[in-house]
């Protein structure tokens, strides 16, 4: 059974900071490219960050640049989203994703999923 198992999210002010966890099966992580997305009420999915399976490579979408860190513990099968300076407009369901291929930032590539979570930022 492959699972994935996020962590982490809260209700914060702005300018604050929080760190997410995703937890993976073994199964799971081996080999993959681990992504975080976002979704906010009303609006699509869409990418914030990605890392690939060495950890060599991370990716980001341009609103969470400079502020968001993505990393990977691949002996803890684990993948984390760093976020600092929160702003408001981060506020949404978080999802944390694997995929072996394809484009990194589009989800329909991504094969498995998390449940989510919420992540609110006050102004």
């Amino acid at each position: 059974q492959v699972q994935l198992v996020e962590s982490g999210g809260g209700l914060v002010q702005a300018g604050a900071t929080l760190r997410l966890t995703c937890a993976a099966s073994r199964r799971t992580f081996n080999g993959y490219t681990m992504g975080w997305f976002r979704q906010a009420p009303g609006k699509e999915r869409e990418f914030v960050a990605a890392v690939s399976w060495s950890g060599n490579r991370r990716y980001y979408a341009d609103s969470v640049k400079g502020r968001f860190t993505i990393s990977r513990d691949n002996a803890k099968n684990t993948v984390y989203l760093q976020m600092n300076r929160l702003k408001p407009e981060d506020t949404a369901v978080y999802y944390c994703a694997a995929q072996t291929g394809g484009s990194y930032y589009e989800s329909p590539e991504y094969e498995y999923w998390g449940q989510g979570t919420q992540v609110t930022v006050s102004s």
